[in-house]
């Protein structure tokens, strides 16, 4: 890989082009429903749709030398789980509907309650205590699969009125799903015109391959 030092990285559910364009079109029409036009002091920043992930862990800075070998142990680890799919079916905020600070678009509710939502609670569960042997720090939230779609920069208060006024969280939507059969480790580089993402290897979900 020609990687040295500290790399900021993270681990991700890629999507193809398609469930791209059709986060792209949600995020218009969402742009038409709840942009502030008439509200200055809003300020939102819509994340690019070629850069929208399924975040399953951010890792933060790690030493290159470790790459190669945590690919390995991810491997061995994921090879005994099965991929599944993740419907998305419901628009949410974090950390709360008042003061939202992150617009995501994720899995419905009752979703959450089947068996696919286990079976991916436990592949992040396994992919967390892998990385912890590599010196990662352990998630301490639960996981909570999302895209995030915008990020509220100024005004979270005033945006979090306009959002209940529009009532686009209490309307359930459908626009695909998220396909889980591998899972890759990007290299986050941050720039002042948007962050750069480049894939560092993939891992399959039941099966291990390497790029």
């Amino acid at each position: 890989m020609g990687e040295t030092g500290r790399i900021r990285t993270f681990l991700a559910v890629e999507f193809d082009q398609d469930l791209k364009r059709q986060i792209a079109r949600a995020q218009e029409e969402l742009k038409r429903r709840i942009e502030p036009d008439n509200f200055p002091t809003i300020r939102l920043s819509w994340v690019q749709p070629h850069l929208v992930h399924l975040t399953i862990k951010f890792l933060g800075d790690v030493d290159a030398s470790l790459v190669e070998s945590m690919s390995h142990a991810l491997g061995d680890v994921l090879r005994h789980h099965q991929p599944l799919v993740i419907p998305l079916g419901r628009l949410g905020v974090f950390p709360h509907a008042r003061e939202p600070r992150v617009l995501w678009i994720g899995p419905p509710r009752e979703w959450e309650e089947g068996e696919d939502a286990a079976r991916l609670a436990s592949l992040h569960q396994a992919v967390d205590g892998c990385c912890a042997t590599f010196g990662c720090k352990p998630e301490e939230r639960v996981f909570a699969p999302h895209l995030t779609l915008a990020r509220i920069k100024e005004g979270a208060l005033r945006f979090g009125s306009l959002l209940a006024q529009s009532g686009v969280l209490d309307r359930s939507l459908s626009m695909g799903a998220v396909p889980v059969r591998s899972i890759a480790l990007i290299k986050s580089e941050l720039r002042p015109s948007g962050p750069i993402y480049t894939r560092l290897y993939e891992v399959r979900v039941g099966n291990v391959t390497e790029l």
